[in-house]
């Protein structure tokens, strides 16, 4: 049953999405809310000025009715939406829905943050929204509302692959090093998802492999309501690559990717082994990387690059790859992390 109700998410994610497409594109061309394109990125980028931004939107509503919809049927034909864990201490804290609706909260959360670095974009007419600070401040401050909601709902248990479980309320060093550790699990999770929406199509084709792990993850653990939301995630992703592959129609935004971040996070929260979000999202970490080295180098020896340009998808254009190549071999790439991800997860629980 859940597979069928997996298959629903999916669906029903799938189609709001590709149909908002013909609602929403037409309505953000009339309201001129395109994309500014950077003068330091590839010339041939240029040809995408103009193109309607903000398109996130529409998988958000795809994702959020698809998830609302799928676990209200499943709740009353099926049962219980919560994981059925073979650790005596993961069974012991309290609902998982609080993980699933809290996670929805902090995608959606992320993705206000980034309409709100959209809008003064399209506003001004230029590729500067939200300053460093005040993205970095409202990112913060809804992780820290996640973060809080996991405490005080006592969901502070993970599982370390082939090393066991540890609860962090044991004591108040094991409380500070969940709260520090989570705020930059988080934090650099929402940041690297968005870092890889920078081509036609990549951060979507990317997460879709990675929302295929977490169903299979999900599936592990007798998680229904885990499977719904991915199954969500996956037909959201899906839906928009429809208008996102390139030729793009319509671009994600920051409104999508950190929101899109924001479900990734919650998602490797859910299964509570976030740490298994390096393998998963090992495409994610990667671009940051690239991003990390590049500006240290440079720092380091005033003016000299390790890439042709970072993040690494851009260094690749500049190498001739076209667009649906880098999201084809990263995708792929992406998959293999999620194979062994999932390979932890089943054999290291």
């Amino acid at each position: 049953m859940e597979s069928i109700m997996v298959i629903i998410s999916i669906v029903i994610s799938f189609g709001i999405t590709a149909a908002l497409g013909f609602i929403v594109i037409p309505y953000l061309r009339k309201l001129k809310f395109g994309q500014t394109i950077l003068e330091i990125g590839p010339s041939w980028h240029k040809s995408k000025q103009g193109t309607p931004n903000m398109g996130g939107i529409m998988f958000i509503i795809g994702i959020i009715a698809s998830f609302i919809i799928t676990a209200v049927i499943y709740h009353f034909s099926v049962g219980s939406l919560e994981g059925v864990y073979t650790n005596p201490v993961q069974q012991n804290a309290k609902s998982d829905l609080v993980l699933l609706i809290a996670g929805l909260c902090l995608a959606l959360g992320c993705g206000i943050v980034g309409f709100l670095d959209d809008f003064i974009k399209i506003k001004k007419k230029q590729n500067e929204g939200l300053s460093a600070k005040q993205k970095t401040a409202g990112q913060l401050l809804v992780t820290f509302g996640y973060i809080l909601t996991l405490w005080l709902s006592h969901n502070t248990t993970w599982t370390i692959p082939f090393i066991g479980t540890v609860n962090f309320e044991k004591s108040v060093f094991s409380g500070v090093i969940f709260w520090l550790v989570s705020l930059f699990i988080i934090y650099g999770a929402v940041n690297s998802v968005n870092l890889t929406d920078g081509i036609d199509g990549l951060c979507s084709s990317v997460t879709a492999t990675a929302a295929i792990a977490f169903i299979v993850c999900g599936s592990l653990l007798n998680f229904a309501g885990l499977e719904i939301l991915a199954g969500a995630l996956l037909g959201g992703v899906l839906g928009f690559l429809c208008w996102n592959w390139n030729p793009a129609k319509t671009f994600m935004g920051d409104t999508g990717s950190l929101f899109l971040g924001g479900m990734i996070a919650a998602l490797g929260y859910a299964i509570k082994c976030p740490i298994l979000l390096l393998p998963i999202g090992i495409v994610y970490v990667c671009e940051t990387m690239s991003d990390v080295i590049q500006i240290g180098y440079f720092k380091l020896t005033h003016g000299k690059r390790v890439f042709k340009m970072a993040p690494i998808h851009h260094h690749f254009e500049m190498c001739g790859w076209k667009e649906k190549k880098i999201c084809v071999i990263f995708s792929l790439v992406n998959a293999i992390g999620c194979a062994v991800g999932v390979a932890l997860l089943a054999f290291g629980y």
